[in-house]
């Protein structure tokens, strides 16, 4: 009698454990593959699945996007610059059925052809594409990863790249380069501020210059904003035609006061008279006794 209890609570005991083995749960995000005696003969889940014991094998599949850390690469860019770049990758699982028969790690696969991608693209791009034009290498990206994954059941949705790394005497290159660019572009605004404004006082020269009162109440103006402030030096600006009349009185009477009586006339010189030459001794005829 005793013999049978125990054998009886043996074979409890295994229908526990077979009972356990045998049923499983699957949350809403999970997918379950089962083998049956080594062929697939279904997915199942979410909830609650039974299973038999030592024939059939359940294989777990998670259905939620994965972030995959693309490991650094080193590569050389197309103009030879040499640059470390790493980037991140997002994918799920659309085809659990695939994803296990197809490939043995479906992690380790999308790792793998995600760094050879991101070689390839980045190795036929320049260093100024590099850093300026992400987004279309972006795509580029995402769609030869997807292209590759999507037998294995996996969906690539997104790639980006997160970092560029270039060298320091690169950096400083770059540096110096983005300095002259903004200095040109200081200059041409600068020249371009020097044209327009030489074109409004162009204009204004030439409105003021039709109505020369114009120019009078531009100087009182300026005199009273000078006078606004507290100084101790006042400056007044006086138009020069104010004092033309008085500098004009002036110079005529410099002029009156400086100038010196005409000369009389001097007298005519008399002509000297005709010179007469003496006979010379010698030619004179001889004297008679």
């Amino acid at each position: 009698m005793e013999v049978a209890l125990g054998v009886i609570v043996v074979i409890l005991f295994f229908l526990l454990i077979a009972a356990g083995t045998s049923v499983r749960v699957l949350r809403e995000y999970e997918r379950g593959v089962i083998f049956r005696l080594g062929r697939l003969i279904a997915q199942k889940g979410p909830g609650l699945i039974l299973l038999i014991p030592m024939i059939d094998r359940m294989v777990k599949v998670d259905l939620r996007t994965v972030t995959l850390n693309i490991p650094p690469q080193e590569v050389i860019t197309r103009d030879n610059v040499p640059c470390r770049v790493n980037a991140v990758a997002y994918f799920r699982v659309v085809d659990p059925n695939r994803a296990v028969v197809e490939v043995e790690n479906y992690l380790l696969a999308t790792s793998q052809i995600s760094q050879t991608a991101l070689r390839s693209v980045l190795g036929k791009a320049e260093l100024d594409q590099l850093l300026a034009d992400r987004e279309r290498l972006n795509e580029e990206l995402q769609k030869i990863i997807d292209e590759s994954t999507e037998p294995w059941g996996v969906k690539v949705t997104a790639v980006e790249i997160k970092d560029v790394e270039i060298p320091e005497q690169m950096q400083r290159a770059m540096a110096r380069q983005a300095e002259a660019e903004r200095e040109r572009r200081a200059k041409i605004i600068n020249s371009e501020g020097e044209f327009q404004a030489a074109q409004k006082l162009t204009d204004a020269a030439d409105i003021i210059s039709t109505n020369p009162a114009s120019l009078q109440l531009r100087y009182l103006q300026t005199l009273l904003e000078i006078g606004s402030n507290q100084n101790t030096t006042v400056v007044f600006p006086l138009p020069m035609d104010v004092l033309e009349p008085f500098i004009g009185k002036g110079s005529a009477e410099r002029a009156r006061g400086t100038e010196r009586p005409p000369r009389p006339p001097e007298p005519p010189a008399t002509p000297a008279p005709p010179a007469v030459d003496e006979p010379d001794p010698g030619d004179l005829p001889p004297s008679r006794s």
